[in-house]
């Protein structure tokens, strides 16, 4: 038999039987909705997880720290910060000191080992009348496109003198003599002006002293909801001195090391090996890939939970498939033998069968599907609205979407509903195809 003719009779056979046929399709369509539905919400959950993950823009990036507690102490070690910067809590610690730099930078697949520090000390950026505030950040090189950062205006590449600013703190200069019923202050253009940092410290007898230096904004970094967007970057060479100044010490980078070192990978598919050689090394290495690859795990054996109760009611649909083929076998006997009569063979009957019944699993696949995604649809805008209004109150963002229906999800449903009919009719096509003609002729 052809396969065109096998389509049509099928087509003809279940077109014959329009009401029993849609009457058991709607079991399959409300399965495959339910599957759809679940699973849409298990990734738009995961979505919404992964795109608040700090870092999660460049998984090349390890960040590395200090070991404090390297000789087993269960916690004896630590960092302290103080008016002199930070102290070693470990006789035994594992720092990152220069010649540790090296070592990280030996590895194989690492492209760069930039160090970082802070300015530990109350600090106040200036610009006129303006003054806003962040975090001092020294970064041993010079240009912050060696992190995975990109500028909204300006350049990455620092030189003396100069500074980047993030974006939050660049939109957040505020007038310090302002009072109620004056106007709000307009923001300052910064990009290629001079603003002036200024340094706080006190003295033994507690007096005030600061230290004004002027320096060159040449870039603004987006916003990001990390921690560059309250930053001012400078060089580490030019910010050492100034804890030097603030804290009446020298920092001998051989023996007190780097609080922090970035190191990037070449390759992402490197980077959880690399972190785990920085880790046997002895420092403490962490990246987002790690915390993305545990975010993933979660939420497909949640995509496999949903999957499985929208997949009950498939099962449900599926004995409904069944017992209508075997009520239709029962109903058809005569024809069946008839059919043999004429030359059809067990393979032909069996496969309008198997076809009718796919074709059910089929028909409420599509309907399912349709129904499945609309209701997302329906259901990721109340969604949003939610989490709209819980994000403005926490000062937040607001998430793009609460709900994803990707393409491949829907091909799967209509796939998997056709095989579950396929399968739920198999039974009773094997009955149909193996019946003595004569007997089947004979059948009231």
């Amino acid at each position: 038999m052809r396969f065109f003719d096998l389509v049509s009779i099928i087509a003809s056979n279940l077109s014959r039987r329009k009401g029993r046929v849609v009457l058991t399709a709607i079991g399959v369509v409300i399965g495959t909705a339910a599957v759809v539905l679940l699973v849409s919400l298990a990734i738009g959950l995961q979505q919404s997880a992964t795109s608040q993950l700090y870092g999660i823009s460049d998984l090349r990036r390890i960040e590395v720290y200090p070991n404090y507690d390297t000789g087993g102490g269960g916690g004896g070690g630590g960092v302290v910060y103080s008016d002199k910067g930070q102290i070693p809590g470990s006789s035994e610690a594992k720092l990152l000191t220069p010649k540790a730099l090296e070592e990280l930078a030996a590895l194989p697949g690492v492209e760069y080992v930039i160090p970082r520090d802070y300015l530990y000390y109350e600090t106040h950026i200036v610009s006129g009348k303006l003054e806003t505030w962040g975090q001092i950040i020294g970064i041993g090189t010079d240009n912050l496109a060696n992190l995975g950062d990109t500028a909204e205006t300006g350049v990455t590449t620092l030189e003396r003198g100069t500074a980047i600013i993030g974006g939050w703190a660049a939109r957040n200069f505020y007038d310090p003599k302002w009072r109620p019923g004056q106007d709000e202050p307009e923001q300052p253009e910064l990009l290629n002006k001079q603003i002036k940092l200024v340094i706080y410290k006190y003295t033994s007898d507690g007096q005030m002293v600061k230290k004004s230096i002027n320096l060159r904004i040449v870039g603004i970094l987006p916003e990001t909801r990390s921690e560059s967007d309250s930053a001012l970057y400078v060089r580490l060479d030019e910010m050492t001195p100034w804890s030097e100044w603030a804290s009446g010490t020298r920092i001998n980078r051989n023996k007190d090391g780097y609080p922090n070192v970035i190191v990037r990978v070449a390759d992402p598919e490197q980077v959880l090996d690399v972190a785990e050689q920085i880790n046997a090394l002895g420092y403490m290495a962490y990246t987002p890939q790690s915390y993305l690859e545990s975010i993933n795990s979660f939420f497909l054996i949640l995509q496999l939970i949903f999957g499985g109760v929208g997949a009950i009611a498939l099962l449900v649909a599926a004995i409904g498939i069944a017992n209508t083929m075997t009520m239709a076998i029962l109903e058809r006997t005569r024809e069946i033998g008839l059919m043999k009569a004429i030359g059809a063979t067990n393979r032909d009957v069996l496969s309008i069968f198997l076809g009718e019944s796919a074709g059910i699993g089929l028909l409420g696949g599509m309907g399912g599907a349709a129904l499945g995604w609309l209701a997302a649809q329906g259901l990721n805008v109340v969604a949003l609205n939610y989490l709209a209004q819980q994000a403005a109150e926490g000062g937040m963002a607001p998430p793009e979407s609460a709900i994803a229906t990707p393409v491949w999800l829907i091909l799967f449903a209509v796939i998997f509903a056709t095989l579950v009919g396929l399968l739920s009719g198999l039974y009773p096509s094997l009955r149909a195809a193996t019946i003595v003609p004569v007997n089947a002729l004979k059948y009231e």
